[in-house]
């Protein structure tokens, strides 16, 4: 079974190669390895991602060049989240948004989540509906 990681940190001039280099001098053989780049540019968006073949080896992959300075960048290497297949309720949209420590905009609620009211704004919710039910009763 093949592990897959995420290496973030990534600095903007790299390109595929490069990244498989470093890997394959440091670990030996990889599976694949991916650099996502921006469409517009062209240039690395500062991460990719790296499969190896074995957990033993991807945690000696981490081991070893996690906070490895790379091109004057301090890499961050770990074991990539699976990728989400859940549906969105915009079908024009997609749920691919940042998974790791990356503030997105974007934030998917569960159920749960969108019944209960934003924490920062119960005491106001709280005083409008007091509002709105001393109204009814007039």
């Amino acid at each position: 079974m093949s592990i897959r990681l995420y290496v973030g940190n990534l600095p903007k001039e790299l390109d595929r190669d490069e990244l498989a280099a470093l890997f394959t001098a440091e670990v030996g053989e990889l599976t694949s390895t991916k650099v996502v780049t921006d469409r517009k540019t062209g240039k690395c968006r500062g991460f990719g991602f790296v499969t190896v073949e074995t957990d033993e080896q991807a945690d000696q992959v981490i081991a070893k060049l996690n906070g490895h300075m790379f091109k004057d960048s301090a890499l961050k290497i770990e074991k990539a989240l699976p990728k989400s297949k859940e549906t969105t309720s915009n079908p024009g949209t997609s749920n691919n948004a940042p998974r790791r420590g990356n503030k997105s905009k974007s934030h998917s609620y569960t159920q749960a989540e969108a019944a209960q009211p934003d924490p920062r704004w119960a005491d106001e919710l709280e005083k409008l509906k007091e509002m709105l039910f001393a109204q009814t009763q007039s």
